[in-house]
């Protein structure tokens, strides 16, 4: 039996149409992946801890993409907090690394108690680019 077809949201090709997360970064999944980028550069906002690092040229990885992982722990509140939080941070990442990130660099971000879930979502979005910014202007 062949399952039915989704329905199509919105026009094809209308600029309301977001991609999934997973369009437009790889999702990092590996304990190493996530150690490996809490051991290099952090640049804390008001609504969250980013971590990112530059990949090296010998890891089994395509250099051409960039990795994204989020993380927020039992300090934020129950699951039903923690999973609201992860889903902000997915979307103000989906709006800002495909115009702000760099291609071979990995990055977490780390959800931070009350404030992932409360701040407004400008201001995070905010957050996240000028935190890119940081990062990217040491690593020149």
């Amino acid at each position: 039996m062949k399952p039915p077809e989704a329905p199509v949201q919105g026009q094809p090709g209308s600029a309301s149409v977001k991609p999934p997360a997973v369009a437009v970064c790889t999702v990092l999944s590996k304990r190493r992946d996530f150690l490996l980028a809490a051991k290099a550069r952090r640049r804390a906002t008001a609504g969250f801890l980013l971590q990112a690092r530059r990949r090296l040229r010998d890891e089994k990885v395509d250099g051409s993409i960039l990795r994204i992982g989020y993380t927020c722990s039992r300090k934020l509140g129950n699951a039903v907090t923690r999973n609201r939080a992860k889903r902000r941070l997915r979307a103000i990442a989906r709006d800002v690394l495909p115009s702000h990130g760099r291609q071979g660099w990995d990055y977490v971000l780390v959800g931070r108690p009350e404030t992932s879930v409360t701040r407004e979502y400008a201001s995070l979005r905010g957050d996240l680019v000028a935190a890119l910014a940081k990062i990217h202007a040491g690593a020149a």
